[in-house]
């Protein structure tokens, strides 16, 4: 079985010169060709445009025929968007002879579901710049709003016959990762592919009516966060703290977008909440107006987009405080940002 490394290797001459539409229509041309089974795997805390992307991709393979597996666990606000037993647990080693998407993934540690050793084929699709195009073939394209996009393609190139079924989680992966339009993400592309969608007959006002509902427990969570919020560096840097204490152990807190409202707190140009799980704390980071969430990720060891990234370091809560201001700091500095 090829390890990571060569699967990393193996990615055909790096498709320098080659426009990322042809690797899709390769991709595309081989997966309908595929006789073995197929896994779809995304990114460890899979979010809308993880989950989007693989069920989109998993129901239009389904229609054609494939043995699709999807070992993926969505938090529990997005699950509606999966039926009864679309999804599976983790896969402990692939099935043999599979071929294997991963979706959405910047690197392949960060992969979740399944090994990547062990497929007969790899394919990877995303759009995070920080990805360096592992597996046999890649699709990398930063400029994407969302890997949801580049799936809406892979689709279009399949020749699949769109459905609402199909359609609605792509157009979920769209909406989650632009904040419903909102974020400077959003291009004439990203609302064409979405206006495409919506003629496939996905049902906008329920949609993303859905996406916003959350349990009676998410606002009591988010009343104890919001008393935590501290600002600084004048007001440029505000962040907010999530303990295992506040959580209660075990519990599915849906807190992932807690730092997408703080984000809005006047005069901050950077954003973070610190989640503390276990011995570790995830470290979630929103930035505007040229500053880098990916720069400061990148410097506390995670990795993402320009104006959203993520990191995970270890505790205790305190430690990490202090690393991610640090951080923040040089980031606020770099960009000759006041940060007293």
């Amino acid at each position: 079985m090829p390890s990571i490394m060569a699967l990393m290797s193996s990615f055909v001459d790096n498709r320098g010169d080659a426009a990322y539409s042809e690797v899709l229509a390769e991709m595309a041309d081989r997966a309908r060709a595929w006789e073995g089974p197929i896994v779809v795997v995304a990114h460890v805390d899979p979010d809308g445009d993880a989950l989007g992307s693989s069920l989109a991709l998993t129901r239009a393979l389904g229609s054609l025929g494939k043995d699709v597996t999807v070992p993926l666990t969505p938090p529990a606000f997005l699950q509606f968007l999966a039926e009864p037993g679309e999804l599976s647990g983790p896969l402990e080693v692939l099935p043999p002879d599979s071929l294997l998407f991963v979706l959405d993934v910047g690197e392949p540690s960060r992969a979740a579901g399944a090994p990547l050793d062990g497929a007969a084929a790899l394919f990877n699709i995303d759009h995070h710049g920080t990805n360096e195009r592992f597996g046999d073939l890649a699709v990398v394209e930063p400029s994407k709003a969302a890997t949801a996009v580049l799936i809406k393609e892979f689709i279009d190139a399949l020749g699949v016959r769109w459905t609402p079924a199909i359609a609605t989680p792509c157009l979920a992966g769209i909406l989650m990762d632009t904040g419903n339009f909102r974020f400077g993400n959003t291009n004439k592309e990203t609302l064409n592919v979405a206006g495409e969608l919506l003629e496939a007959g996905v049902d906008l006002g329920d949609l993303t009516d859905r996406l916003q509902w959350r349990p009676r427990s998410y606002f009591a969570l988010l009343a104890k966060v919001m008393a935590t919020v501290e600002f600084a560096y004048g007001g440029r840097l505000v962040y907010a703290k999530l303990t295992s204490e506040m959580r209660g152990e075990g519990a599915d807190d849906d807190s992932d977008d807690f730092v997408g409202v703080i984000r809005y707190a006047e005069g901050a140009l950077v954003a973070v909440l610190l989640k503390e799980r276990g011995d570790v704390v995830k470290v979630s980071v929103r930035t505007r107006a040229g500053v880098s969430a990916q720069r400061i990720c990148l410097a506390l060891g995670g990795g993402g987009h320009v104006a959203a990234a993520g990191a995970t370091l270890p505790g205790p809560m305190a430690a990490a405080e202090a690393k991610m201001l640090a951080a923040v700091r040089a980031e606020l500095e770099r960009e000759a940002v006041t940060a007293d």
